[in-house]
């Protein structure tokens, strides 16, 4: 597929990194030569020095011929200008647009599309605040990702000694929770991915990924690893767009303070927040962590700009008694250095962006695309089309379908039923299969199976 990306910030350098991994043609527009020089170093891409809304630079970049334009510069009306050109001139097939103000997205669902030519809008600030919402909300969770609306989640976990199924067999899930079902369709097992069978063992240190009702959630990890306590106080450092989201999303129902050293920003942020204690000052400074009580926190999120920042803050924050402490990290080779140390949990934002375009990019129909385990492994969200003659799933049973090695099919949404998949479970026409993918290079076998004949049309 031929893409363009425009901006070549944080979030655009990541989605290019990710994107030219899945084999596509990528073009990148920046007015920084510095970055784009960075960028061409690194990958095997494309890049066109100018400002992303003019005609003649896009002309230059290939819209002429592109598939998908995604603007991602940090200005929501360069995006979306840029949008209505490729649109208007070029007849660009798919637009996908950066917004970050609340302003535009809270316009209505085809305000964007009708009037500035915009198919899809992606924020990675919401996507964050998002994620670390749920997290908040299972504090024992590595990753929680939403599907049905919310009504189904998989939920990633790490076993500890101790647990009731520890050294058990996943049939016994069952016996133990005979009102509860669930799904495990993968472990991962010293880095390694496993494809768990009934007979296979939980062991202590196992990362367990599991998919439930929303409401069976709690029984399940009660299974797999010793409950925490409920989450009740919440700090946040950094005053951005991230964390004002994440202390708005969260101030009704936990009691949340809020660290940052801009005056300014404390100011506006104070008249903002209804029930946050804003604070000024540095999260890196001892004194003031103490004073705000930092061994009390059950929920510690570093959000700045600074990555070293954020770092250093989460590793006082939990030296000083924070029960969990989460960093939020740009820099991919950090993320690997820091996860599930010292630090929880660190979310990287290009990972929590590149799940709506990669629904985009897969071949056949794919209602949602989630990255795991920093872009090593994936689980999609597939629509089935067909019927027994122009598909090889519809009409079949899970057991009889012809899986790649490394995928499991973890439930079907049919409607407004969520049915957690068993091998007898009966696949039909228009379902949604959850289908776990173990690493990527499956994908593309994986989207060979769940596409129709050319019979169906």
């Amino acid at each position: 597929m031929k893409i363009i990306i425009l901006g070549a910030g944080q979030v655009g350098s990541n989605l290019a990194e990710s994107l030219v991994a899945e084999d596509n043609d990528i073009t990148v527009v920046d007015l920084d030569v510095s970055r784009l020089a960075l960028l061409q170093d690194r990958f095997d891409l494309r890049t066109v020095r100018g400002h992303a809304a003019h005609p003649s630079v896009l002309k230059q970049a290939g819209a002429e011929d592109a598939d998908m334009l995604v603007a991602v510069t940090q200005s929501d009306e360069t995006n979306l200008v840029a949008c209505r050109i490729a649109s208007t001139l070029f007849n660009l097939p798919t637009r996908i647009a950066r917004i970050r103000s609340s302003d535009f997205m809270g316009q209505e669902a085809d305000f964007l599309a009708e009037h500035f030519g915009v198919d899809d809008v992606i924020s990675p600030e919401q996507e964050v605040t998002d994620t670390l919402r749920r997290l908040i909300e299972h504090p024992e969770a590595l990753q929680v990702l939403d599907f049905a609306g919310g009504k189904v989640r998989l939920v990633a976990v790490r076993a500890y000694h101790g647990g009731p199924l520890m050294g058990h067999e996943l049939q016994d899930i069952k016996r133990h929770m005979p009102d509860v079902d669930c799904r495990i369709p993968a472990i991962y097992r010293r880095d390694r991915g496993i494809v768990p069978e009934g007979i296979t063992v939980i062991e202590p240190g196992d990362e367990v990924f599991f998919l439930a009702r929303r409401e069976d959630i709690p029984s399940v990890m009660r299974e797999l690893r010793r409950m925490e306590r409920p989450v009740k106080r919440v700090m946040i450092a950094g005053g951005g767009n991230i964390g004002r989201r994440l202390a708005a999303a969260l101030e009704r129902n936990y009691e949340v303070k809020l660290i940052d050293h801009n005056k300014a920003t404390c100011t506006l942020l104070a008249e903002q927040l209804h029930r946050t204690l804003v604070l000024q000052g540095d999260a890196t400074d001892e004194a003031l962590l103490e004073q705000e009580n930092i061994g009390s926190m059950d929920v510690f999120c570093a959000l700045t700009n600074d990555d070293e920042d954020n770092i250093m803050s989460a590793l006082l924050a939990k030296r000083m008694g924070a029960q969990r402490v989460i960093a939020l990290i740009n820099r991919s080779a950090y993320v690997n250095l820091v996860q599930g140390g010292e630090i929880d949990i660190a979310i990287s934002p290009a990972q929590a962006t590149v799940g709506p375009l990669l629904s985009k990019i897969r071949r056949g129909d794919m209602a949602a695309v989630h990255s795991l385990r920093r872009g090593a492994a994936e689980v999609l969200e597939v629509v089935i089309h067909g019927d027994l003659k122009t598909s090889k799933v519809v009409g079949r049973r899970i057991g009889d379908v012809a899986l790649p090695e490394g995928a499991a099919i973890a439930a079907i949404i049919r409607g407004e039923e969520v049915l957690i998949a068993h091998h007898d479970t009966l696949i039909e026409a228009e379902d949604h299969l959850i289908v776990f993918a173990l690493n990527k290079r499956i994908i593309p076998k994986v989207e060979k199976l769940f596409q129709v004949g050319f019979g169906f049309f």
